[in-house]
């Protein structure tokens, strides 16, 4: 973003987020739900491996809100969360906060970066389930078009 003042000693105003970007931003959006929903399968088999059966999508919802078994997930959800606000019609996102959640996403998903711990389980996920590999692919594709 351009900071330096006007001849007036004004700054100029932000620019509001371009079209580009909200769409790279939808995009993003969807490739991390799959993304999401590959680590929920693996957290849930490993849950019901140490637990039991989970015995409907009800108590996994419960589960994912509630215990910390699924704490690690919530990065990743505050990332789709933000996304979604940043990308409603009466919100005032510029591009600047565009390109700085991109950003945000690029980092969460580097595992040497990535918030703790977070970025433990997102490693060890990506070193044994397919599904998640295959999504991870697909969000660094998007991430690749926006650079």
């Amino acid at each position: 973003m351009d900071t330096r003042a006007q001849p007036d000693g004004s700054h100029p105003a932000p620019l509001p987020l371009s079209a580009a970007t909200a769409g790279r931003l939808r995009e993003i959006r969807l490739r991390l739900l799959d993304l999401h929903k590959a680590l929920l399968e693996d957290s849930r088999t490993a849950y019901e491996l140490d637990r039991g059966r989970i015995p409907t999508n009800a108590t996994l919802l419960q589960l994912v809100i509630n215990d910390p078994w699924f704490a690690w997930l919530r990065p990743l959800s505050e990332t789709v969360i933000r996304i979604d606000v940043m990308l409603l019609p009466d919100a005032e996102a510029t591009e600047a906060d565009g390109v700085a959640l991109l950003e945000q996403v690029e980092r969460l998903l580097s595992p040497a970066e990535g918030v703790e711990p977070f970025a433990e389980r997102y490693s060890e996920a990506l070193q044994r389930q397919p599904a998640v590999i295959m999504a991870h692919g697909h969000v660094r594709r998007v991430l690749k078009q926006v650079k």
